[in-house]
């Protein structure tokens, strides 16, 4: 999976198709991420000790990834993500329309353990 949190996406399948938010967590083992304003359940919950007003609650839910495409900063448009080797190390991940540089993957160093 090639998307990260804070990502700017797009819903492409389903009733929330067309809308576009941030990524706030992704559940990599189940394959969903949680999109900011991209279905919202209303809960009703009645008075309690933690809750004392009671009322409706919103709540973001989980979508699965393949429904979400990510959208390029320099074109504006939806795109897929390619990865490109620098000459110097590391990574960074590319729009495959512009070929703009969407963001940098930082590599964790490997440390070598003498025996």
């Amino acid at each position: 999976m090639k998307l990260k949190v804070n990502d700017n996406v797009e819903v492409r399948i389903g009733a929330q198709a067309g809308k576009r938010g941030h990524i706030k967590s992704i559940d990599r083992v189940k394959n969903r991420v949680v999109v900011e304003g991209v279905n919202v359940l209303k809960k009703h919950v009645r008075r309690s000790q933690r809750n004392p007003q009671g009322g409706i609650l919103s709540k973001e839910m989980p979508i699965p990834v393949s429904n979400v495409m990510i959208v390029c900063q320099t074109c504006q448009k939806i795109t897929r993500i390619g990865i490109r080797l620098k000459p110097e190390g590391g990574k960074q991940r590319l729009c495959k329309k512009c070929g703009a540089v969407i963001s940098e993957i930082t590599t964790a160093k490997k440390t070598s353990i003498a025996k």
